[in-house]
Formats: structure tokens, C-alpha cells, sequence
């Protein structure tokens, strides 16, 4: 039978333990000079003849415990109950997103490189069992990440986009197509006799095409690989000013051409929609708030999916509850405990007197 943790990060509490014993015991030991020095050692003896120092240990032993059992629950403990096959349907997808300085015009907000990373990530939550990759791109291609299913490692690349993700400006979609083509190749599944595999080209952005050959590269692909392409608008047709910031995020002023006027990137969708159309997919203009990426996940899932490599899932059984108990019940009894002695010694001025 197989045993984990499923949040192991919580064992760093663990050490609230030993500092509320420490705590606990600095306290009392202050408590006791103060008193001592106010009441003297008669006094002091007299005032606390009726508490139990055995009692306040085992309380605060019991604080420490009772602690310790609810960080064994945060920390869910689990244990294998049974293991079996699953095998995941989907399509081949590369993300091609644009990452040129065009993309970071703020003609919508935050940015349209920003509200790009913000949709390909509800694409991805929205699931569908296809393998993903990412490839950045401007006047150059990059591949982030090859076809895979782990959406937290490709929402985190997706997260780390930004203009330095490539190291030439520009864009050029033909070179973006060639690394998608290239991806497919070397990390995609493989056409066979039985099945053919469905391979999908997702791009994202504002349509400023500066290089030639993206219709003879998409059409390429679309007979070589049998992909699909898809295409995503970001910005304006009235176009936005594109922001220069300083390494702490402060605006510093906007980017201008030669003769120092300020650029106006405007979003073109002719390119986008020219791609789209070679690669019998279709074009979205995503604005702020529209539910485009809902039809392009739609339109996707239509596709015919392919059977990809099965996989042993192990169902876990959820332990924490008994440790959850076990704290309450060390809880419950610390609380019901008194730290005081059964009998003990009244204090009356010069008498004193043995209570029952």
C-alpha cells in the first residue's frame, strides 16, 4: 500500500511546536521572577501554593500536541487504495504567441500581451485532454515547452512570457510556423496505420505581420503535419502607444520612430485572418471580457481526438480526518484540564489555612 503526503509544505510548521513550548516556558519563568521580586519568596510560595507545576507542563504539552496533530492533517495524509489505467483523448495544440513589443500597447488592459497570457491560461483550465506546447515568438521563434499535459508547468511559462522571451524583435509568423512544425516532429505523436493524429496551431497576436512567407509557411504545415491553425487578435484598430518602463515597472515615456513621433501600433486582423483561412481554422478578436476563447475551445474539442498513452493513476484514500480528530480531542482536553492542585494552602495575612 503506498503512503504520501499530498501538502508536504505544511511539515514547516512543524516548528510552531517547539517554539510554543519554548514560549510557554520563558513565560511562566518570567511570571515567577516578577512575582518573586514583588512578593518576595514567602509571598511568591504562598500566592501560587495552589498551582500545580506538573499540570501547567503537561497543558502545555498538550497545546504543542494538539498543534502538532492538526499540521499532520494540513499535510494530508493519504494512502493508496487502488491503481489503474487512464488514457487521455485530445489533439497535438502549439501556443504561438506573439511577444514583440507591439503586444505591450495598452490599448487594452493591462496589456494585450498581458490579456493574451490571461486567455491562454482559461484555455488550458478549460481542459480537453489535449497536449500542449509553447512556443514565443517575434522576430524570431523560441520553443518553451514541447507537447505535454502538465498544465501547472505550461501556465507557468505562459506566465513568464514577455518581450526578452526571444531574442530578436520583429514578428515574423513564418519562422513561428517553421518551430511549430519542427515541434510537432520531434515531440508530437506520430501519424500510424490506425489512427492519424490531429495537430492544432494556436496563435496569439496583434496581426503586425513585418516578414514574408506565413502563408507558404502555414500552408506547409497544413500539408505536411495535417494541423489545423487558429488565430487570436489582441488590441485595437485604433491602435495604442507602446510604453517604455524602466526595470522597476515605471513608465518612462513611449516608443517613438526616427523622426521622434510616438509609434502607434495598431491591430491588424488581415494576416491573422489569411493564416486562419489557409489552415481551415478560424479567427477571434479577443477584446476585454468576450467569451471568444470559449468558441475556440469549442471548435477544438469538435476536432477528432486522438488516443494518447495510457497511464497508471493511483486513487488515494484521505487520512487527515483521523488527525483532525485526534487534535480537537488533545484540544478539548487541554482546555478541561485545571492547573490546579486538588488541595492547597489559603493565604490570609499572617495565617494561612489548608483548603479541602
Amino acid at each position: 500500500m503506498q503512503y504520501r503526503f499530498a501538502n508536504e509544505s505544511a511539515f514547516y510548521f512543524l516548528i510552531l511546536v517547539p517554539l510554543i513550548w519554548l514560549f510557554a516556558s520563558l513565560m511562566f519563568f518570567r511570571q515567577k521572577e516578577k512575582l518573586k521580586r514583588g512578593l518576595g519568596e514567602r509571598g511568591w510560595q504562598y500566592l501560587t501554593s495552589s498551582l500545580s507545576l506538573n499540570k501547567r507542563k503537561i497543558k502545555i504539552f498538550l497545546e504543542g500536541l494538539a498543534i502538532l496533530f492538526f499540521i499532520l492533517a494540513l499535510a494530508r495524509p493519504q494512502s493508496g487504495k487502488s491503481t489503474k489505467k487512464v488514457k487521455s483523448e485530445g489533439v497535438d495544440l502549439m501556443m504561438l504567441v506573439d511577444v514583440s513589443r507591439s503586444m505591450m500597447a495598452e490599448d487594452v488592459r493591462p496589456s494585450r500581451l498581458d490579456l493574451a497570457k490571461k486567455e491562454l491560461i482559461r484555455f488550458i483550465d478549460m481542459g480537453g485532454g489535449d497536449r500542449i506546447g509553447i512556443i514565443a515568438f517575434a522576430g524570431s521563434a523560441a520553443l518553451l515547452s514541447p507537447v505535454t499535459t502538465d498544465s501547472s508547468a505550461l501556465k507557468m511559462y505562459i506566465e513568464s512570457l514577455s518581450e526578452d522571451s526571444v531574442s530578436t524583435q520583429g514578428t515574423d509568423f513564418k519562422r513561428a510556423l517553421e518551430e511549430a512544425k519542427s515541434a510537432f516532429k520531434n515531440g508530437g505523436k506520430e501519424d500510424s496505420e490506425d489512427s492519424v493524429v490531429t495537430r492544432v496551431v494556436l496563435i496569439a497576436s496583434d496581426g503586425e505581420d513585418n516578414q514574408p512567407g506565413a502563408l507558404e509557411a502555414a500552408t506547409d504545415l497544413v500539408q505536411t503535419m495535417k494541423a489545423r491553425i487558429f488565430t487570436m487578435a489582441f488590441g485595437t484598430e485604433k491602435g495604442g502607444a507602446i510604453p517604455v518602463r524602466d526595470d522597476r515597472g515605471v513608465l518612462r515615456g513611449y516608443r517613438k520612430d526616427k523622426q521622434g513621433k510616438v509609434i502607434l501600433s495598431r491591430t491588424k486582423g488581415t494576416i491573422l485572418k489569411s493564416l486562419a483561412q489557409a489552415g481551415k481554422g478560424s479567427f477571434h478578436h479577443i477584446t476585454i471580457g468576450s467569451r471568444e476563447i470559449n468558441k475556440i475551445r469549442s471548435e477544438i474539442n469538435a476536432l477528432e481526438k486522438s488516443e494518447f498513452e495510457s497511464a497508471d493513476m493511483v486513487n488515494y484514500d484521505e487520512k487527515f480526518q483521523w488527525f483532525l480528530i485526534l487534535g480537537l480531542l488533545v484540544a478539548f482536553i487541554e482546555v478541561a484540564l485545571s492547573e490546579r492542585k486538588k488541595e492547597g494552602r489559603l493565604w490570609f495575612g499572617r495565617f494561612e489555612e489548608k483548603r479541602q
